[in-house]
């Protein structure tokens, strides 16, 4: 049963994720970096809430996991340029604005 409600948990998150990157990765990646922050403050909120369980094993390993991707923000890093001004801004904003966000989340939760 846990299996499966993670890979419900996981199509759904990524079917999200899809939906919102190609909404609004165009020039800049903001749709990665926006799926990124939000599943981390889930993930936080869901973290502080003591979430066990078919709970965790659905929202938390299957949504959060689905919905956010380092895959995608490795390679979105790259294309922008080795070292340039844009990769390095996105890379900072992406791990200092997640690791932020899953601490709100955690905040918010408890």
């Amino acid at each position: 049963m846990t299996v499966l409600l993670v890979a419900v948990g996981a199509a759904v998150g990524a079917a999200v994720r899809f939906h919102v990157a190609t909404s609004l990765d165009a020039r800049l990646p903001y749709g990665t970096l926006a799926v990124n922050v939000v599943g981390s403050l889930l993930l936080g909120f869901l973290g502080a809430r003591a979430l066990g369980g078919d709970g965790a094993a659905l929202l938390g390993t299957g949504f959060c996991g689905g919905l956010t991707t380092y895959s995608a923000f490795a390679v979105q890093t790259a294309r922008l340029g080795p070292l340039s001004l844009r990769a390095v801004t996105y890379a900072v904003a992406t791990v200092v604005g997640s690791v932020g966000a899953a601490a709100l989340g955690f905040l918010l939760g408890g």
